[in-house]
């Protein structure tokens, strides 16, 4: 199969378009033909081996986390899904960004999302709902998303909307249209957030999701009263410091399945920055490195 790999650590140069082994899902697995993945933070901090104490590589590695495309092979004890279905997933840390991707976790994509759509939807639509869920029900709770207009922190603000949330969200000035389309309040942030959620949220912030790392747990806690109040995806030092909840990301089919489902009935739809081809993965790579993304950066195979 084609796939993109790095042979060492390195900046995104160091990705190459070349020929490597067809994988095969054992049990429990299924082998998507890949029709498009997406770059997250994770994709650009493995490759430069920042990562590399924490999550040791086996080089040549390809990087991708999550993809959308169509069953072509199904392993032992898999059941609710064929050869020739269309789904979206998670597969390892690595391995997406190929003609040809396992996945340990999927959902059906629904036809209101078209491919690219629907590979943003896997990595961000589970990192979002675990730092929701983390802070319970959302139904009639002002909650404050700071990072909204990234690709957590969009879907975030659609899926808690959905749930009966009021949701303000932190962005540059640039994005605070983005943020609307979405269902939030738009706001921005650094310093002075507290007084500005004072005439935006005038009987408080009830709870809060960091999806930024941004360095605004401190603030996010007194905002809220409580760190337990308070969950974040991003900043897992700070969180751990301050109590709040820490949050990571999970292969988890029935969460993937839930965004789905909101996805048919149109309250979730995953927002796309920028598409590339899988010969330009370079430059989606450094797009992503750069940050301040509104929505996914995807990978057209």
């Amino acid at each position: 199969m084609r796939a993109a790999r790095f042979h060492a650590y390195g900046g995104a140069e160091s990705l190459v378009i070349e020929q490597a082994p067809d994988p095969r899902p054992g049990s429990g697995e299924i082998r998507v033909r890949v029709a498009a993945a997406s770059v997250n933070p994770i994709d650009w901090k493995l490759r430069t081996g920042a990562l590399h104490q924490l999550l040791p590589l086996e080089l040549p590695a390809i990087p991708g986390r999550d993809a959308v495309g169509v069953v072509d092979e199904i392993g032992d004890g898999v059941q609710g899904v064929s050869v020739g279905d269309r789904v979206f997933g998670l597969g390892g840390v690595t391995g997406a960004t190929a003609e040809l991707v396992i996945l340990s976790a999927w959902a059906h994509a629904p036809a209101t999302w078209n491919d690219e759509q629907a590979a943003g939807a896997g990595l961000a639509s589970v990192t979002a709902m675990r730092g929701l869920n983390a802070l319970g029900s959302l139904e009639g709770r002002t909650l404050l998303v700071e990072g909204a207009a990234g690709g957590v922190g969009s879907a975030a603000v659609e899926i808690a909307v959905a749930q009966g949330a009021t949701v303000i969200g932190t962005a540059s000035e640039r994005n605070h249209d983005f943020l609307t389309s979405l269902g939030a309040v738009p706001t921005t942030y650094g310093p002075g957030l507290a007084q500005r959620l004072t005439a935006l949220a005038p009987h408080g912030v009830d709870i809060a999701l960091d999806t930024a790392a941004s360095g605004s747990l401190d603030d996010l806690v007194a905002i809220t009263g409580d760190p337990t109040r308070v969950a974040t995806v991003a900043d897992h030092a700070g969180g751990q410091r301050l109590g709040t909840h820490v949050v990571n990301a999970e292969n988890d089919s029935t969460l993937l399945s839930a965004a789905a489902e909101l996805g048919r009935q149109g309250r979730y739809t995953p927002r796309i920055e920028q598409t590339y081809p899988l010969e330009e993965i370079a430059d989606a790579h450094a797009h992503a490195e750069r940050g301040r993304t509104r929505g996914k950066i995807v990978i057209c195979v």
